[in-house]
């Protein structure tokens, strides 16, 4: 192995992210997983157990488990103690339809966890449209019994042109449940590529969100809107894309790969029914390709110390290409990068 892919690759990824089932209750427009229905194949809870094992013996550090919906799977709170009781930090994602009284009681007495609810929207205008009819009042619903049992938390929302007015409402709206905003990006994966052309920001509203994150310095990205990150932000360290440096994604399944944004057969490294997860992090080819991946058409600009080439997942879902130029950066949004054949 080359000294370069070495100083690349940590000894395990800092943090993880699992999508632990396919289930999902909403049928979200923009969904990057394109979830709803459970997959035949997903990791038994066994399974599940044994590669909470594998993370805990080589020092993972946080689990980040989404889905669809992770509390239907099966389970999932016996789960979630155990990577508990192996000393693991996690996140858990969800659409909070299901959470009640009972569940955050539950969820109160886990350590060094949180939980992101995702809103689309300040109004159920604007969140429905989204997430489905309905669904605002039963996600207000679910940040007040998280608020009341003090169980720390975020409201994660995907920036679209429908919401992107609403910025400094959904600011507030987590203000007022001792919650943060966490502001994720618009992905063309899963069903968000048959959505992106309506509900994908457009280049104004990007730059004014860029202008608008170094006002907010609050506000959690914490994706790769570090093409968009001011010179305060970086420094905070949001300066490259973590995809396989430190970081990967298992899929229900099983299946595994740099991040959860390239869920596609190229980026496919393996499968930990078959290898241990360690072994697939040492010697994917597919993992030592992002960790030199250079895209050489970034290196001489100006912003290249801010963004570091942005995040090869949007090169990949515009121009099929990794090593292309992240394509909503600040200077590809004012000069368009074209693509030669």
């Amino acid at each position: 192995m080359s000294a370069e892919v070495t100083r690349c690759r940590l000894r395990a990824p800092v943090n993880l992210t699992w999508e632990i089932t396919g289930k999902c209750n909403l049928k979200c427009v923009h969904c990057l997983s394109d979830a709803g229905s459970e997959l035949a194949d997903e990791l038994s809870f066994d399974q599940c157990l044994g590669l909470i094992d594998q993370l805990a013996s080589i020092g993972v550090f946080q689990i980040n488990i989404g889905g669809g919906e992770p509390f239907l799977r099966q389970g999932f709170m016996d789960i979630l103690t155990y990577a508990h009781k192996k000393g693991i930090v996690t996140c858990v994602s969800t659409n909070g339809i299901l959470m009640n009284p009972s569940l955050a009681a539950d969820l109160a007495e886990l350590d060094n966890f949180y939980l992101q609810v995702s809103l689309d929207g300040a109004t159920a205008q604007v969140n429905d449209a989204i997430r489905g009819q309905g669904t605002f009042q039963k996600i207000i619903y679910a940040m007040e019994c998280l608020s009341s049992y003090g169980v720390p938390f975020s409201i994660n929302t995907v920036l679209t042109r429908l919401n992107f007015p609403q910025l400094e409402l959904l600011r507030e709206l987590a203000a007022s449940h001792s919650a943060e905003l966490r502001v994720s990006r618009f992905r063309p994966s899963g069903r968000g590529k048959e959505t992106k052309t309506q509900l994908g920001p457009g280049a104004d509203q990007l730059e004014f969100f860029a202008e608008w994150l170094a006002r907010n310095d609050l506000v959690r990205t914490g994706d790769s809107f570090f093409c968009l990150t001011s010179e305060n932000r970086r420094r905070k360290g949001l300066e490259m894309c973590g995809a396989a440096k430190m970081t990967a994604c298992i899929s229900p399944t099983g299946n595994v790969y740099p991040c959860a944004f390239l869920q596609e057969p190229p980026f496919l490294a393996g499968n930990i029914k078959y290898d241990h997860f360690k072994t697939l992090w040492d010697e994917s080819a597919i993992f030592d390709s992002l960790r030199n991946l250079n895209s050489a058409t970034c290196t001489d600009c100006v912003r290249f110390e801010n963004c570091r080439g942005g995040c090869p997942a949007m090169a990949y879902h515009t121009y099929h290409d990794i090593s292309m130029p992240d394509p909503e950066c600040l200077i590809n949004l004012k000069n368009p990068f074209k693509k030669t054949a």
